[in-house]
């Protein structure tokens, strides 16, 4: 079974307040894009890797993998305007015989094989997708400008993270439709059936600057 990564890191970053990319601010001693792309080219469940990279920084993108000695690293695609047609364009190079399609975002960084194992192996059960997922600790509100309209149920929400895993032929199927928040939202509007598994508290999402301080410190 042939697993495809896909990596989404074409972000523009603005809300970190940097001068480029977000996949290229520095986390460390190396672009933020170093980190998920060297887990992703160590695991062993990941056969090969798709960059979708800013527009521009395709060759930076490129070099970096060479300096890491990701091997992996099979195209770096121009990401879109979104996230949604960064995916597409990525997945676009995934050859038809791929079994496994995994999509994950260069901001979540401090990724542990793990999960990339419990996505993946997910799949072997018949579902369509599977999603990594934090349970909810706080009480949560449906509101309707300031006005309460509902409490929500905490057992029945979860907080998704990526990567997410999915039956390749599905996800590209799924693709076509009008733009999502994840891959795993398209698949369930096309009918797909999708598992979730126990995410990772340390897979931070990173969108500003107190995120990135975060990140670092858990490395």
């Amino acid at each position: 079974m042939s697993v495809w990564a896909v990596l989404a890191a074409a972000g523009s970053g603005e809300r970190l307040g940097a001068d480029r990319p977000k996949a290229f601010v520095r986390l460390g001693e190396q672009p933020l894009l170093a980190e998920s792309l060297a887990r992703l080219d160590a695991s062993d469940w990941v056969d090969a890797i798709v960059v979708a990279a800013p527009p521009g920084w395709e060759e930076p993108a490129i070099l970096l993998a060479e300096e890491l000695g990701c091997g992996k690293v099979s195209a770096c695609v121009t990401g879109g305007a979104t996230r949604a047609d960064s995916v597409r364009l990525g997945v676009a190079e995934v050859p038809a015989d791929a079994a496994v399609v995994l999509v994950h975002d260069a901001a979540r960084p401090l990724l542990d094989d793990a999960v990339v194992e419990r996505v993946v192996t997910a799949l072997g059960d018949g579902w369509d997708g599977a999603v990594p997922t934090l349970p909810i600790p706080d009480t949560v509100k449906r509101v309707d400008g300031e006005q309460v309209m509902e409490t929500l149920r905490r057992d029945e929400l979860r907080v998704v993270q990526t990567p997410q895993a999915f039956v390749a032929d599905i996800l590209r199927k799924a693709l076509s439709g009008s733009d999502w928040t994840d891959c795993s939202a398209a698949v369930e509007a096309a009918g797909g059936r999708v598992r979730i598994v126990d995410g990772d508290p340390r897979l931070v999402k990173v969108t500003d600057a107190a995120d990135l301080d975060r990140v670092t410190a858990l490395l």
